[in-house]
């Protein structure tokens, strides 16, 4: 088992994680009954959010519609980033068209192009922790996760 690294170490490991992944897990409950929900969704980093978008008939739409919370999974077990987030529902239609672009790009998913109607949301992070091992349990939690300068 590798050393546990240090805060500052971890929260740039973090920002490189969620600048070049491309994939995560989000989770979302329905709010009336509880049931939990969990897919796999592309997402693009905005320097302090994270992009999302799904189509419109989704269970995880309707429940990030209706609740405003979601919590992602980003990365293997041995190295995550956990983020506890609001989500806030954008309309596709008013979506500034480079922000459009900078999805697709990255993703290489353009909902823009789907004929059944997506939405997109944009999480803004409350809580973040990353971990490896269990060496770094303790000191998991690095919120706020600050973005790193250009």
């Amino acid at each position: 088992m590798e050393a546990p690294r240090t805060a500052e170490r971890r929260r740039r490991d973090t920002l490189d994680r969620l600048e070049n992944d491309v994939d995560a897990w989000i989770a979302t409950a329905d709010p009336g009954t509880g049931t939990p929900h969990l897919v796999p969704l592309s997402f693009l980093w905005e320097g302090e959010t994270l992009l999302i978008s799904t189509a419109a008939a989704t269970p995880t739409a309707r429940n990030l519609a209706a609740s405003g919370l979601a919590r992602v999974g980003v990365g293997p077990t041995r190295d995550l980033v956990l983020i506890e987030a609001s989500a806030e529902a954008l309309d596709p239609a008013s979506l500034p068209a480079a922000l459009g672009d900078a999805f697709a790009a990255k993703t290489g998913f353009d909902p823009r192009a789907e004929p059944n109607p997506y939405l997109y949301f944009r999480l803004t992070p409350s809580r973040v922790r990353a971990w490896r091992e269990v060496n770094e349990l303790k000191d998991r939690d690095i919120t706020p996760l600050v973005a790193r300068e250009r």
